[in-house]
């Protein structure tokens, strides 16, 4: 096949570290999730939806073809951090180390979409501990929560 072609979508979660509400103000968390976005674009993943509440995001994008998993997240960690410190003066601000990435069928897009931009309701329910369990069970993950919460 002389062509590469890829349908590949991805639903990445990360959180602020020590899961620390720095992004409270709802049109600074406004900024940063079409912020991300860009990034996102930029990386050559493009993005589909971004959300989340004051203490962590969520991204649904198209995976690009010439990124690693890893890379990518990393950018978007990396930019977003030194856009948030210099532009809306979040001197402390920095995400946790780790994240969680599921792959998302074009079948389920739709919902997860719909997931992502119903973050703030969502988390009236339950916090973002139990969220990322229930997450991780959904899609077979192991982990080990000595390790997990930073």
């Amino acid at each position: 096949m002389p062509q590469s072609l890829s349908a590949v979508y991805l639903h990445v979660i990360f959180s602020t570290k020590e899961r620390r509400p720095f992004l409270r103000d709802e049109t600074v968390r406004t900024a940063l999730h079409a912020y991300l976005g860009g990034i996102s674009k930029q990386l050559g993943c493009t993005p589909i939806i971004a959300g989340g509440v004051e203490d962590h995001v969520h991204l649904l994008a198209r995976f690009g073809r010439t990124i690693t998993q890893a890379e990518w997240v990393k950018e978007l960690k990396r930019v977003s951090n030194l856009w948030l410190k210099k532009e809306h003066k979040i001197r402390l601000f920095e995400w946790q180390g780790g994240y969680a990435c599921f792959s998302v069928s074009e079948s389920n897009r739709e919902q997860v979409k719909k997931y992502i931009a119903n973050q703030a309701v969502h988390h009236k329910k339950i916090d973002f501990q139990d969220e990322l369990r229930l997450l991780l069970k959904k899609h077979r993950v192991e982990w080990d929560e000595r390790y997990i919460w930073e």
